[in-house]
């Protein structure tokens, strides 16, 4: 590991011991289960709806508030990743189980493609903010959306203005409404298209985007910087080590899509691409998708 310090498999012992023996699932996660079960009963194919259900509702039903959920498939799942290194589940048992399972269900998934993905190391991305220095994941995330509405707001007077006012909340989401936009037009996988980022991070854009705001709601278009949508964990230790987490599988449970015996369930982050081949983020093999993923520093 390049900081941590924490031997792999201990980083796992809580998990799989949730897996393995339960918790009480919360009110709202029971809720939120409850609509995936209807949503996959009603939209996914009958056995990968089996599958699905076995897994995440072997009872019939969406576990109810405080009711006890344990998945020991998961908890084998995730002790074979921590004895292994992580091997497990790109190059080993877990990766050939789910590439077969997705080559006999028409899906594109293949265990070489688990072998051949490398973990990038990037550069984050960075504003100031009324005398802060706020940092983002780069693009492919959306990071950069929230880096370009502390650009727009911080030309408004908020500190003379109710924090709770409609008045705050109207400039709140005029700027996010400008900054989402260009997010959806621009960010992309910089290995295959070139990402604006420094010139959509200036100053100056921010100035041109914010005269767009008045009182009224915006229908606005992306704008042009080149003239020419999960868990969260923070933690800092004695030492000044810190984290910034974001796990996420997109939509509640992805794709809905459970590897049998697993109790995996693929994510669907690939409905982040845009299915217009001249956009930048083109849905194409090799290539990572536009996300929604933006832990951050202050």
């Amino acid at each position: 590991a390049r900081f941590g310090r924490l031997p792999f498999a201990e980083l796992f012992a809580d998990a799989i011991a949730y897996a393995e023996e339960g918790y009480p699932v919360s009110p709202r996660s029971a809720r939120n289960w409850g609509f995936a079960y209807q949503r996959f009963a009603r939209e996914l194919p009958r056995t990968a709806f089996g599958h699905w259900a076995a897994t995440f509702a072997s009872d019939g039903h969406a576990p109810a508030p405080g009711e006890i959920w344990r998945c020991p498939n998961m908890a084998r799942s995730l002790q074979q990743i921590a004895e292994s290194g992580a091997a497990a589940f790109y190059t080993g048992e877990l990766a050939e189980r789910i590439g077969k399972f997705a080559e006999a269900t028409g899906g594109w998934l293949r265990a070489a493609d688990f072998a051949a993905h490398q973990h990038t190391w990037v550069d984050p991305i960075s504003t100031s903010y009324r005398g802060y220095d706020v940092w983002e994941i780069p693009p492919n995330g959306q990071g950069l959306a929230a880096l370009l509405a502390l650009n727009i707001l911080e030309g408004f007077a908020l500190g003379s203005i109710p924090r709770d006012s409609a008045a705050s909340y109207h400039l709140q989401l005029e700027a996010m409404k400008l900054a989402y936009l260009d997010a959806h037009r621009y960010i992309a996988d910089p290995e295959h298209a070139a990402v604006p980022t420094a010139e959509l991070l200036s100053k100056e854009y921010a100035t041109r985007r914010r005269a767009l705001i008045g009182q009224e709601a915006l229908d606005p278009q992306p704008g042009e910087p080149l003239r020419s949508d999960t868990a969260y964990l923070c933690a800092v230790d004695s030492d000044g080590m810190m984290v910034s987490l974001i796990e996420s599988t997109f939509d509640s449970f992805g794709s809905g899509i459970v590897i049998p015996g697993t109790g995996i369930a693929l994510q669907n982050r690939g409905a982040g691409f845009s299915l217009d081949a001249a956009h930048p983020n083109a849905l194409a093999p090799g290539k990572r998708p536009y996300h929604t993923i933006i832990p951050g520093f202050l």
